[in-house]
């Protein structure tokens, strides 16, 4: 979340805003990231900072694989990433483990 922060307070700086109101951050399913932990350290790191008392909006990225034989995209029911139209497994994954800061909203 630190490093995060960071990226929004050089924009906001760069935007001469006064103050950061919103993140909109998009987490993916396999990040590691527990959404509750991100919340608690966003409250925290955010203390003291151009973005104390803004929002933090967080949106869940499901994980999405791609399957080489039926050349498809799917969201497998389990860990084992097994595509439901041929048994295949798959060993490319296409979403789910991003961490991605999407939008800040600043008072300029």
């Amino acid at each position: 979340m630190q490093s995060t922060l960071e990226i929004a307070l050089e924009r906001a700086a760069r935007e001469h805003a006064r103050r950061i109101t919103a993140l909109h951050l998009r987490i993916g399913a396999l990040s590691g990231v527990v959404k509750e932990a991100l919340e608690f350290a966003f409250d925290v790191v955010t203390a003291d900072t151009l973005a104390q008392g803004a929002s933090l909006t967080i949106d869940t990225v499901p994980v999405v694989c791609y399957c080489q034989k039926c050349q498809s995209e799917f969201q497998p029911p389990d860990p084992f990433y097994e595509c439901p139209n041929c048994g295949q497994l798959s060993h490319q994954l296409l979403r789910g483990n991003e961490m991605d800061l999407l939008s800040i909203e600043i008072q300029t």
